[in-house]
């Protein structure tokens, strides 16, 4: 299948998509705190999507019973909400995405609840820093690989950590994942280039041993084999016809973390 390109207009709908999904996981950073439910960040998600005029693109996908996906400690990613009650010391991963008027929005963050371990806050915080190397490294005609070489590179020059291989970014437009799969590996310089229109969810998943993993019982629920606590960050940009990027689920558009690496995000969007 082709890579979806889209024309400005259309890039102005999966902004709004991407603007609900960015303020809705702002919205569940703000309100998660231990001794909740992941059922009610569930809850919160659900209104605050519905309340925007969008709807969940998780919700029936392929079956998923909920809004979003909610993943603790070891689960690395598609944790189903349920009664689970997120204690002091967790890692949440929440995953989201909307769809407004057929376009679509995805993004993720990881959080640590209460008192941390400072280990577990350095892996958060490199993958967040990877995902953006990552964005920044997918600029005007890169190839495809860049990023994950990138994503990859910065990571391990932090510590030795797990990144997994089955799993990671993807073309999105008129449905959530589209061609390209978006490896979080691998050597620069192979795949398509990239060229304006071109809108890709960047998305690292970390853990701090293995980057081996199992799938849950519930056919969903990604976690380590080796019980290693986990990380994933996700967020969907584009690269704007005017050939800068613009990151369509961050609320400034990637200004502030592009523009610590060097990189001038687009105006077209803003």
């Amino acid at each position: 299948m082709a890579i979806q390109i889209k024309d400005l207009e259309q890039l102005k709908v999966m902004r709004r998509a991407g603007l609900l999904v960015g303020q809705t996981l702002q919205i569940l950073k703000e309100n998660i705190k231990a001794g909740m439910t992941t059922d009610a960040l569930d809850a919160i998600a659900s209104a605050n999507i519905k309340r925007g005029g969008g709807t969940s693109n998780f919700l029936g996908y392929h079956g998923f019973p909920r809004t979003i996906c909610v993943s603790i400690n070891d689960e690395i990613v598609h944790g189903i909400p349920g009664p689970r009650v997120i204690q002091d010391g967790d890692i949440v991963s929440i995953d989201c995405g909307a769809i407004i008027e057929g376009w679509h929005g995805d993004a993720a963050f990881s959080i640590g609840i209460g008192t941390i371990d400072p280990e577990n806050q350095k892996m958060m915080d490199v993958c967040e820093e990877s995902m953006w190397r990552g964005i920044a490294a997918g600029s005007l005609n890169a190839r495809l690989s860049d990023i994950g070489h990138a994503i990859e590179s910065y990571i391990n020059s932090q510590g030795k950590y797990g990144i997994l291989r089955e799993y990671g970014g993807h073309g999105i437009g008129t449905e959530m994942h589209q061609e390209p799969h978006v490896l979080n590996f691998g050597r620069k310089g192979n795949g398509p280039t990239i060229i304006p229109g071109m809108a890709l969810a960047i998305e690292p998943m970390i853990t701090r041993g293995s980057e081996k993993t199992k799938v849950l019982g519930d056919d969903w629920t990604v976690v380590s084999t080796d019980g290693s606590y986990g990380a994933h960050f996700e967020n969907s940009y584009v690269i704007c016809p005017d050939g800068k990027p613009f990151v369509l689920t961050a609320l400034d558009g990637g200004r502030e973390r592009l523009g610590a690496v060097g990189v001038e995000i687009s105006d077209l969007l803003s």
